[in-house]
This record gives structure tokens, C-alpha cells and sequence, in this order.
């Protein structure tokens, strides 16, 4: 198998130096034997994040992160239409309104623009952490499902391409390991429930202009 790896330090980096024999008027020269080269290293390549959430382990995680944040998710999209609705009210109405009426609908904007903000910033920290917690929890019995794999199949590496940062410009489509690593996982765990279908999140109430 040919691999194409960029940024993978090389195993072994040696020179060699041809010694011949002094010239047999009676005896041809023995061929060279030709140098050792470098041990041939199997290598592949996974995406760890995209293998965990196609497990059934993954599917249902994901599916208990939406119900559980649907409703929050919900309150926040009624919240802004309602901060939106106050803008479209003082833009629409900022030359007839007196300069008391307008201060008072631009003071309830702000005070609703920052309890947007930080509504929105409190569930994105509480989604992120939920998300590690199921991450660190799946990835360890991910781990061990891709070293027995990895062992059995002769490879000495194993990349995570999950990271954008990875330093892998190219592999062939065969190193890729993940789909294989998925249907072990599920084999490994198969008392994972399949995922059942989120119920629509209810559509934001409008405010009656």
C-alpha cells in the first residue's frame, strides 16, 4: 500500500558508502548487495469526532443534547424576535415618538439585547461543556475499539484528521480507517437504543404590531 503522508517525521534517515574490492584479473567482481532500507510503516488516518457521533452511542447522545436544549433554544428565539420587534418599532416610529418615549424603548432594547447575550452565552458554555462530557466519555471506549484494530491490522500509526490543524495534506481514500472503526464500536456496544426523531421546536411567537 502506497502512502502519501505529508509532515510525518521519517523512521530512519541513513547513508550508506559502496566499498569495492580491488580488481581479480581471474575472478569477476561479486555484485553489491543492495542497502537496507527503512522497515515499511503502515499508517492511517481516522476522524475520532465524525466516528463517534455515526456510532449508535453517538446518534443517541446527540439526539439527548437537542431534546434537553430544544426548550432553552426555544425561549431564546422568542427573546429575539421580541428585541427585534422593539428595533422595528423605534425605527419605524423615531420620527413621531417624542425624545422620552424613544430613550424609554431604546433603554428596553439594551436591557433585552444583554440578557439575550447572556442567555445565549450561558447555553453555548453549558451545550460545550455536555458535549466534551460525551465526547471524553464515547472516545475512551472509541480508543480502545482503534489500538485493537490498529494492532491486529499491523498499523504503527494512527492519525486523528478530526483537527483541522492535523498536518495531513493527503492520504489515499484506503488508509482511512473510520467507517471500519464505527461498525467495531457498534458491534463492541450493542445495546445502544437508536435514536428516536426530535420533535419540532415550537415556532416563536410574533409580536402583534
Amino acid at each position: 500500500m502506497k502512502t502519501n503522508v505529508a509532515v510525518i517525521p521519517a523512521l530512519l534517515c541513513c547513508a550508506s558508502a559502496l566499498a569495492f574490492a580491488q580488481a581479480q584479473p581471474a575472478q569477476a567482481p561479486a555484485p553489491a548487495r543492495p542497502a537496507a532500507g527503512p522497515a515499511p510503516t503502515k499508517i492511517a488516518i481516522i476522524n475520532v469526532q465524525s466516528a463517534i457521533l455515526n456510532t449508535k452511542d453517538g446518534q443517541k447522545a446527540a439526539a439527548d443534547v437537542q431534546a434537553k436544549f430544544n426548550p432553552r433554544k426555544t425561549e431564546l428565539d422568542k427573546k429575539r424576535a421580541d428585541v427585534e420587534a422593539l428595533q422595528e418599532q423605534l425605527r419605524k416610529g423615531s420620527a413621531t415618538m417624542s425624545d422620552e418615549a424613544k430613550e424609554r424603548l431604546q433603554k428596553d432594547i439594551d436591557a433585552g439585547t444583554k440578557e439575550l447575550n447572556r442567555r445565549g452565552q450561558d447555553m453555548n458554555d453549558d451545550l460545550e461543556q455536555e458535549q466534551g462530557r460525551i465526547m471524553q466519555d464515547l472516545g475512551a471506549k472509541m480508543m480502545k475499539i482503534v489500538e485493537e484494530y490498529a494492532t491486529q491490522n499491523g498499523y504503527s500509526v494512527v492519525l486523528d484528521v478530526s483537527n483541522p490543524q492535523t498536518d495531513v495534506l493527503w492520504a489515499a481514500a484506503s488508509t482511512n480507517i473510520t467507517p471500519d472503526i464505527v461498525r467495531l464500536y457498534d458491534q463492541a456496544h450493542p445495546n445502544a437504543e437508536a435514536p428516536k426523531p426530535a420533535a419540532p421546536a415550537a415556532a416563536p411567537a410574533t409580536t402583534k404590531k
